[in-house]
């Protein structure tokens, strides 16, 4: 059997030069600039300038370049979302050609263009049964928001306006903005929020290996999903309009739930009529080698966040996927007043139906299913067995996140787990491979177009960089 993977199509030469069509410049020079003018998302402004930003020129496949010529081995995907790897000479037609063609016009004022409808035509196959209906944004974050529009106006078009408590998780991700930041159960964002979105409440992850004590996976992930019963009784069914969850934790360290959660969790919304949101922002578009991560789970939501995986990262593009027992009533109620100067942006509509046919036509997401998915799991499991670091690992598809513990017999945790996992990220640096760190937690999810002896490397330099983070602890 041919690996459709081998003849991965290529950007022009041009964008393989340093800096590509930007003028050379050193990397001190890079750095510089990159000091005096950019402020980055969720860093140490101060100590990132005096050490200096890595400077990355150019990709393909599952590679980066930096510039200073060294190779490295994506193990993020970017940031969770280049799914069809980097280098997708049909992705950046798409976008030439819309471009050219229409390069911007807004979905307001009684208007539509063929991108966004053959983008909305074209989810519409891939999403399960009943989502029929899409809202378009910029992001995940935007995305979220939209949720909150989405399930208040539904609520209020059903006579219920009373439903608006929105229930989330502690440690769960949801964004960046006001509302996704409200959403997300992340105590340190809320500490720079200047305020949150009111009738927002948390309850306890589903996080097994740290916060079970002696209770088993089953009984653990029950003991999680009825806090939900139990807040939406303390709040009153009737004030209660939804629960919102990515259907694994992803930057909140790759927490997977025990089999026993989601399905309770649905139980509990369909008994007190409370929606199920699900956050796919991470899980969709193949990751778990199902098109949809909670597909893995098993479980139904009545709404989708998209995002990431959409687009490939290749252009900013967010969407919300309504179920039609929401999205009927919805249509029939009137103004839905919300919208976006970029939503369904035709360059990122084009770009997106690129990049799912891609996904779909060539097999990728089955591939990731049948294939890579189980021999990046079990490569991962056999090279870290081994380690004296290695508490448990968790994953399904092209998705890991591996736990590091002080004692892997009582499951202890390292009072510093923060500093351990930076220090393990370090040498990750040292040895060019992206593997990303949450407090204690390592976290892995590459390009889903990743080939066996791609994740060969993957596996043996993470093994490599977790080995040396336990000789620097005394561990080996």
């Amino acid at each position: 059997m041919s690996n459709i993977f081998d003849n991965r199509p290529a950007v022009h030469a041009e964008a393989h030069k340093p800096g590509g069509m930007f003028a050379a410049r050193s990397t001190s020079e890079w750095q510089q600039l990159d000091a005096a003018h950019h402020l980055h998302p969720f860093s140490d402004m101060g100590s990132l300038n005096k050490q200096g930003s890595r400077v990355i020129t150019r990709a393909d496949g599952v590679f980066l370049w930096d510039s200073e010529g060294n190779k490295i081995i994506d193990g993020m995907a970017g940031l969770w979302c280049v799914n069809v790897g980097y280098g997708r000479k049909d992705l950046a037609d798409a976008a030439y050609k819309q471009i050219c063609e229409l390069p911007f016009y807004n979905t307001f004022f009684k208007t539509t263009h063929p991108p966004v409808i053959e983008l909305s035509k074209l989810l519409a196959e891939v999403t399960p049964a009943g989502f029929e209906h899409f809202f378009y944004c910029n992001s995940g974050s935007e995305g979220n928001d939209t949720v909150l529009r989405v399930v208040h106006q539904y609520w209020a078009v059903m006579g219920k306006p009373a439903k608006k408590h929105i229930v989330s998780r502690k440690n769960g991700y949801h964004g960046s903005t006001i509302a996704g930041g409200s959403l997300g159960g992340m105590g340190y964002m809320h500490e720079q929020m200047p305020l949150q979105v009111p009738g927002i409440v948390h309850i306890d992850q589903p996080y097994w290996y740290g916060d079970a004590g002696e209770m088993s996976p089953a009984e653990f992930g029950l003991k999680c999903a009825r806090q939900l019963e139990e807040k939406i009784l303390e709040l009153g069914a009737d004030n209660v309009a939804a629960f919102i969850g990515e259907p694994f934790q992803g930057a909140g360290g790759v927490i997977f739930p025990p089999e026993s959660y989601w399905p309770e969790i649905q139980r509990i919304c369909r008994k007190y009529d409370v929606l199920l949101c699900a956050d796919e922002v991470i899980g969709g578009f193949g990751r778990t080698g199902e098109w949809f991560a909670h597909q893995h789970f098993g479980f139904e939501p009545d709404t989708m966040t998209l995002a990431k995986g959409l687009t490939s990262g290749y252009v900013p593009m967010g969407a919300v996927a309504i179920h039609k027992r929401i999205a009927e009533p919805l249509i029939a109620g009137g103004d839905f007043n919300h919208g976006l100067t970029y939503s369904g942006h035709p360059v990122a509509a084009a770009v997106a139906v690129a990049n799912i046919r891609a996904l779909r036509d060539e097999g990728i997401i089955d591939r990731v299913r049948t294939e890579t998915g189980p021999y990046f799991q079990k490569a991962l499991r056999e090279g870290l067995a081994a380690s004296p670091l290695v508490g448990a690992i968790d994953g399904t598809g092209l998705v890991a996140g591996i736990q590091l513990t002080e004692d892997k017999a009582s499951r202890k945790r390292f009072a510093n787990g923060y500093e351990i996992g930076l220090k393990c990220r370090d040498h990750c640096f040292g040895n060019n491979l992206i593997m990303r760190a949450t407090g204690d937690r390592m976290l892995l999810s590459p390009p889903l177009v990743i080939s066996r002896p791609e994740i060969d490397l993957l596996v043996e330099k993470a093994v490599k960089c977790i080995g040396l983070t336990a000789i620097d602890l005394g561990m080996a």
